[in-house]
């Protein structure tokens, strides 16, 4: 089961502090390298303009906490990194619990969890922390202290492209902006390292593939701003891989048009996978399918997932862990989800009958010479396959046509290929 090395590696970043820029992401990019040792790290300055938004300055932290009257640390960022505001700029002093109030935050409703809060664009400090601990804060002075860093530097993000026969190319996005958080974050881009590790095994590749691990929002625009036009002329599918770790559900978004290959074979997929699966709609977005189905953009990109981001009680506090929500279980059935996803995109072909009228299966060893209940279900598929090789049906609408997995049918297709009955009409 490769979810458990998905998981073991999602161990390895959690501790992590990745952000839109700084050192938590160079660290979580050179980690994955250990596993994909040809991806090329790149960057973009801060202050350049991407489409309608800018590059923001790269952040650091080196500490911050608050010191309570009584001389107790809480918040303390080492302890874990969601505990500081994201973006919180330089700030020390001593402030009266009125006043650090204002820049505290809780999920009351949630009393355990510490809350996901960031202020990319907009100069702000605060801490998160949990409605509990909050509620046992007493009068008096607060000493607060954080060192952090916002200054003219870079972003940086991972591509890999790997050679297929065909220069089209399939697209995987996904992105590595967020601390310590496992489906709504983690899950993504360990799912796609095991992905591309598997891509870069398989022999003839027939598309080729675009990989990318970037920052949520501002890393998609950057890299659409710099190759949206080759992606336009070249992407023929693809996904956004988001919060595909958890084992509650499977789930999907279409892409704006809702009509792509990616979503004929994702929701195909899915229905065999699980026919409870969740379907979406594209007003229920919330990645970066955001950016690259926009308008003037329009790839044909969708998105696989579990549980979908916001519709799960952990989703952007602490409690989004690797222990309760992601397991290499629910990793499994995502990379899974998705791998089946490729491979029937990598398979779907238009296959062409070689024969006039029904081919004599017998005198090529196709067909029985002793009649069984089992071997005539296995040659009626056989035979309900070729009455739809016309040239015109893909096997994806073969498929559907027949009621069964696209998987169903690809020892078939060989078979048949093999013993030049069909032919893929080009």
């Amino acid at each position: 089961m490769i979810g458990n090395d998905i998981h073991k590696l999602a161990k390895q970043l959690w501790p992590y502090n990745r952000s839109l820029t700084g050192q938590g992401v160079i660290d979580t990019l050179n980690q994955i390298s250990n596993h994909i040792p040809n991806l090329n790290i790149k960057s973009i300055k801060s202050g350049t303009k991407v489409f309608d938004w800018v590059i923001p300055k790269e952040w650091e932290v080196h500490e911050a906490y608050i010191v309570t009257p009584n001389g107790k640390k809480i918040c303390d960022f080492s302890k874990n990194n969601l505990h500081l505001v994201g973006y919180s700029i330089p700030f020390k002093g001593t402030l009266s619990l009125n006043e650090l109030k204002k820049n505290l935050y809780t999920l009351p409703k949630q009393p355990k969890a510490i809350p996901y809060i960031t202020s990319y664009y907009k100069e702000r400090w605060g801490f998160c922390l949990s409605q509990e601990q909050f509620d046992t804060l007493d009068d008096g002075l607060y000493k607060i202290v954080i060192s952090s860093t916002l200054s003219d530097g870079k972003m940086n993000y991972g591509e890999l492209l790997i050679k297929g026969k065909s220069d089209k190319e399939i697209f995987l996005s996904t992105y590595i902006c967020h601390p310590s958080m496992a489906n709504n974050e983690l899950s993504g881009p360990t799912v796609v390292t095991f992905l591309a590790k598997w891509l870069q095994m398989v022999n003839q590749l027939e598309y080729s593939y675009r990989i990318v691990f970037i920052p949520e929002t501002i890393g998609s625009i950057a890299y659409l701003s710099q190759n949206f036009k080759e992606m336009k002329d070249k992407t023929i599918a693809g996904y956004n891989v988001t919060c595909v770790g958890d084992d509650r559900a499977y789930s999907f978004v279409p892409s704006r048009n809702g009509k792509t290959i990616s979503d004929k074979i994702g929701k195909h997929v899915l229905k065999w996978i699980d026919r409870n699966f969740v379907q979406y709609s594209w007003l229920d977005r919330g990645s970066d399918e955001r950016q690259y189905c926009a308008p003037g953009i329009d790839l044909p990109i969708a998105s696989i997932l579990r549980t979908k981001y916001g519709e799960y009680d952990e989703y952007h506090t602490s409690l989004d862990d690797l222990e309760n929500v992601v397991t290499p279980k629910g990793l499994n059935g995502g990379y899974w989800a998705i791998r089946k996803a490729i491979e029937a995109i990598e398979k779907n072909k238009k296959y062409k009958v070689s024969v006039k009228c029904e081919p004599q299966m017998s005198k090529r060893g196709l067909y029985p010479t002793l009649s069984t209940k089992a071997f005539d279900k296995e040659v009626k598929l056989m035979m309900d396959f070729i009455s739809f090789c016309d040239g015109e049906c893909s096997l994806l609408e073969i498929a559907d046509n027949l009621n069964v997995p696209m998987w169903d049918l690809y020892d078939i297709a060989q078979k048949l290929e093999s013993h030049n009955l069909i032919h893929v009409n080009k």
